[in-house]
């Protein structure tokens, strides 16, 4: 049953052929034996599990039809879980419950969707390769030695060793896509605005974004379609209506144009990835649609702009854990300031406190303008050069990352070879764009992630082209091999 996808799942719950119990059984029992090889949740929750499959199940009974009604999936831990720890993967809120659900957690609870517990991710997401997280390393399902990228590491490991159907991940500048691509599983991250952040914990406000975690692009569909819509909650949610992203899988892409930037195909770049890649977009001209290169000539300046930007809103949203209000408090400090200053040298880890001294530095008098305003205009040219290549093509395609999984330890000790390994991803979050990885081939046994990137609220499109590629080829069905 742990084979199945969301749709199948789904199928087979309404027509009665397995119990949402059986189910969710099936995928804790799993979760007990592969879990201990592959550390990807912080909060396991087995009898919120079975409390919630009994209460599908009555609902399946009575002819409920909602598309995760019964349906077993994982939540990064940086989701508002009310009654449920909530810890961003670090130590200042361990022990924090929150006393409200986010917004995208209430859609799957209303839906009847089975929380199965809450995943590892880099301490308040900030990171690559989930070994940032206070509480222990995620490892990649295909190579235990190897990280399964970052910040939703443990909702793609989990995807991946199939200890949850599907999973909620963040993306603020590669999140999603990025471990998606090297745990061979399809990530999305919507457009800004497409899904509501009300419940989730910033990191930066301007490019966090809830993407979805699943096993093929369909899988993909159903759950973007449950968590997408307005929420009166968030200031920055867009009221638009939402599509039945389901309706377009299945339609040709003849006709369709696709452009393929240069600079995606940057100096450094794994040989096997590149070749990878250019097979997949030699794949989509079979299926009839036209490839056509173009250049997007401000991608060089988006390493620098998202890390003048990213910590700079983290500077001011991380303020807030002060030791007083909720989370950890340091319990012998001489004054109120010495507690709050311990408190927070205690309570966030190395990562965390680099990205807010940076922050902090680009927002200071004397060099805002230098730094934080001059990288908002650079953000700015960035969005122009995707507005003029979409006046070109209906959809980008290029590599999702330059190289497949690094091993664990090999870049922690060396930031900007870390920052690196999200080069590709960074660029849409700054332009607000929508954008997804689906597997593409291997290179020494690990998966390669093909990235398609679509127009503003246009999720339909690259659903409709992944979808395609995705059925004239087999990556998806690639497993792999985990033994209890």
């Amino acid at each position: 049953m742990t084979d199945l996808t969301l749709h199948q799942a789904q199928d087979a719950l309404r027509q009665r052929k397995v119990s949402s119990v059986e189910l969710t059984e099936a995928f804790l029992q799993r979760l007990i034996s592969i879990e201990p090889k592959i550390t990807a949740y912080i909060t396991v929750l087995p009898d919120v599990a079975r409390r919630q499959a009994q209460e599908a199940d009555r609902r399946l009974a009575q002819g409920d039809r909602a598309p995760l009604l019964g349906i077993p999936l994982a939540i990064k831990d940086v989701l508002c879980t009310q009654g449920i720890q909530t810890t961003c993967g670090s130590r200042i809120l361990q022990g924090f419950v929150p006393p409200y659900d986010a917004t995208v957690v209430a859609k799957l609870k209303a839906e009847g969707a089975i929380l199965l517990g809450k995943t590892n991710t880099d301490e308040f997401a900030m990171g690559s390769s989930t070994e940032n997280s206070a509480y222990f390393v995620t490892h990649n399902p295909w190579d235990l030695t190897r990280v399964p990228g970052g910040s939703s590491g443990g909702s793609a490991a989990a995807v991946a060793a199939r200890t949850a159907i599907a999973a909620l991940g963040t993306d603020t500048g590669g999140s999603v896509r990025q471990p998606a691509s090297y745990c061979g599983i399809v990530g999305i991250k919507p457009t800004y605005g497409r899904v509501s952040r009300y419940g989730l914990v910033a990191f930066a406000s301007s490019l966090d974004q809830v993407g979805c975690l699943t096993q093929d692009v369909r899988d993909a569909a159903i759950l973007l379609r449950a968590i997408a819509g307005y929420d009166r909650r968030d200031s920055t949610s867009v009221n638009l209506p939402v599509p039945d992203y389901e309706q377009v899988l299945g339609q040709p892409i003849k006709g369709l144009r696709i452009g393929v930037p240069r600079e995606y195909f940057v100096a450094g770049m794994q040989p096997e990835v590149e070749r990878a890649v250019r097979a997949a977009l030699a794949e989509c001209e079979k299926l009839g649609a036209t490839l056509q290169e173009l250049s997007l000539p401000h991608t060089e300046y988006a390493l620098a702009a998202y890390y003048l930007i990213a910590p700079a809103e983290a500077s001011a949203n991380l303020a807030r854990y002060d030791g007083i209000k909720y989370g950890y408090s340091y319990p012998q400090g001489q004054d109120m300031w010495d507690s709050y200053r311990r408190t927070r040298q205690y309570g966030f880890g190395a990562e965390v406190k680099r990205r807010i001294m940076l922050g902090t530095y680009a927002l200071s008098a004397g060099y805002y303008d230098a730094y934080y305003l001059k990288a908002q205009k650079v953000r700015t040219l960035i969005k122009n050069d995707f507005d003029k290549a979409f006046q070109m093509c209906d959809v980008l395609m290029a590599p999702t990352t330059p190289t497949v999984a690094f091993r664990i330890g090999e870049k922690v000790d060396d930031p900007l070879q870390m920052y690196l390994s999200d080069v590709l991803t960074l660029s849409l979050n700054l332009a607000g764009l929508c954008g997804m990885s689906i597997p593409c081939g291997f290179a020494q046994g690990l998966p390669i992630g093909l990235q398609l990137i679509g127009r503003t609220f246009d999720e339909e499109t690259i659903l409709r082209v992944a979808h395609a590629y995705e059925q004239a080829t087999e990556w998806h069905r690639q497993r792999p091999v985990l033994k209890a």
